[in-house]
C-alpha cells in the first residue's frame, strides 16, 4: 500500500471512530456563561415564577423584586401556578427551555395537581408554553398506544418537580435523533401506593411529550430528581426519600433511562437535623470543579433555603449558608449566564422599575 492510501484509509478510520463517538455522546445541558448566574425559582411569596441573578453564587439580586417573570395564569392553564421551576438552554445554544408543575395550592386547597408546563424562549423575557393535563389520558402524547403506565389516567394526583436532561441519543419513531428527557414523580392513588420517579421525552421544538414510564422504583416515595453528569462517566442524582429515612440522598447510574441503584445511605444532606428539606439543585460555580448544592428547609418558619458544598463527585455535603438577596427563596434551579444575559436581565429589571414607579 503506497503512502496516499495510507493516509487514505487512517482518515477514514478517524471519521469512523469520530461518528461512532457522537453517536453515543453523553447526554448533558449546554453549561454556557462565566459572568454570573441566573436563579430561576418558584416564590415563596406565591405560586409563580421569579429571577435572581449573581456574580459569586451566593448573593443574589431580585429581577424585578421577585415578582412573576411571565404570567402563570395564562401560561399554566390547568391551575395557573408555576412551581419548582427548572431552567436550561435549548440543545442547540439557541434560546432557552423551562418545566414547570402546573399547580397551584392557593386555588385548589390541596396538595395534588395534574400536570405540567413545557415553555420556551428567545430571550429569557418572553415565554411561550404549552400545558400538559395527565387527566386527559394517552391522547396528550406523541405516541399514545405505547405502553401505559395507568389503566385510568383520569384518576392521577400529581405530577411533580419535572426537570429537563438533553439527551442526544434518543431517537423518535420517524428517525430523528435528539430528545429532551423530562423526568419528574407521579402518583394514581388507586394504581399506586406511593410517588415514583417517571420520565418522558420533549422534541426539539418543545412542543410535543411521550407517553411517561418508570424511571425506578425504590419501595418507597422519592420526589424532587436533579440529575448531572459527572466527571466519572456517571449520571448522579440527588433525590429526596420520602419513605426509609428520609432526606436528600444520591444516586448514580451509567444510563439515563435505567440501572438507577439504590441511593448512598451514609452520605447525604444529614446535617439539617429534623429539620425537613426538599427541592434540591446542583451547580458548579465559575472555575471550580466541586459542586453547590441548593434546597429548601421547609419545616423552618418561617423557611431557609440553603446552598451546601459537595466535592467533585457530588458527596461529601458540608458547609451550609442560606442563600442572600433573594424574596421568597424556594424550589427552583440555577443557570450560568454570559455577560451579555446578565446585563440584559439588568436591564429588564430597571425598566420594570421605571414603569413601575420603583
Amino acid at each position: 500500500m503506497n503512502i496516499k492510501n495510507i493516509l487514505k484509509t487512517r482518515k477514514a478510520l478517524l471519521v469512523a471512530v469520530g461518528l461512532a463517538t457522537a453517536s453515543f455522546a453523553q447526554a448533558q445541558n449546554i453549561v454556557k456563561g462565566d459572568y454570573g448566574y441566573l436563579y430561576c425559582h418558584m416564590s415563596d411569596k406565591g405560586e409563580w415564577t421569579a429571577y435572581a441573578v449573581s456574580r459569586d453564587g451566593y448573593n443574589y439580586q431580585d429581577i424585578i423584586d421577585g415578582e412573576p417573570i411571565f404570567d402563570q395564569k395564562a401560561l399554566a392553564r390547568i391551575e395557573g401556578g408555576t412551581r419548582d421551576a427548572f431552567i436550561t438552554r435549548a440543545w442547540n445554544g439557541k434560546g432557552y427551555v423551562m418545566v414547570t408543575t402546573d399547580m397551584c395550592v392557593a386555588k385548589s386547597h390541596k396538595w395534588d395537581n395534574y400536570g405540567i408546563d413545557l415553555l420556551k424562549s428567545d430571550d429569557l423575557i418572553h415565554w411561550t408554553s404549552i400545558t400538559f393535563d395527565y387527566r386527559k389520558g394517552q391522547q396528550i402524547f406523541s405516541d399514545p398506544t405505547a405502553p401505559s403506565p395507568y389503566k385510568n389516567w383520569a384518576t392521577i394526583n400529581r405530577v411533580w418537580a419535572p426537570q429537563i436532561f438533553w439527551d442526544p441519543n434518543y431517537v423518535w419513531a420517524n428517525g430523528d435523533k435528539g430528545g429532551y428527557l423530562i423526568y419528574y414523580s407521579m402518583l394514581n392513588r388507586p394504581e399506586e401506593a406511593y410517588d415514583r420517579m417517571y420520565y418522558s421525552y420533549a422534541n426539539k421544538d418543545f412542543t410535543e411529550l411521550t407517553t411517561p414510564q418508570l424511571l425506578f422504583d425504590w419501595g418507597y416515595a422519592t420526589i424532587d430528581a436533579d440529575i448531572n453528569l459527572l466527571d466519572d462517566g456517571l449520571y448522579h442524582m440527588l433525590i429526596k426519600k420520602e419513605g426509609g429515612k428520609p432526606g436528600i440522598y444520591t444516586a448514580t447510574s451509567k444510563y439515563l433511562t435505567h440501572g438507577w441503584g439504590e441511593p448512598v445511605e451514609d452520605d447525604y444532606v444529614s446535617f439539617e437535623g429534623r429539620k425537613s428539606c426538599e427541592g434540591s439543585s446542583a451547580f458548579q460555580l465559575i472555575g471550580d470543579k466541586t459542586w453547590r448544592v441548593a434546597y429548601i428547609q421547609y419545616s423552618d418558619n418561617p423557611k431557609h433555603y440553603r446552598i451546601c458544598k459537595a466535592d467533585e463527585n457530588l458527596r461529601n455535603f458540608h458547609d451550609p449558608v442560606d442563600i442572600k438577596g433573594v424574596t421568597g427563596p424556594q424550589h427552583g434551579s440555577f443557570m450560568r449566564i454570559t455577560k451579555k444575559e446578565y446585563k440584559k436581565l439588568l436591564k429588564f429589571d430597571a425598566e420594570w422599575k421605571k414603569k413601575n414607579g420603583k
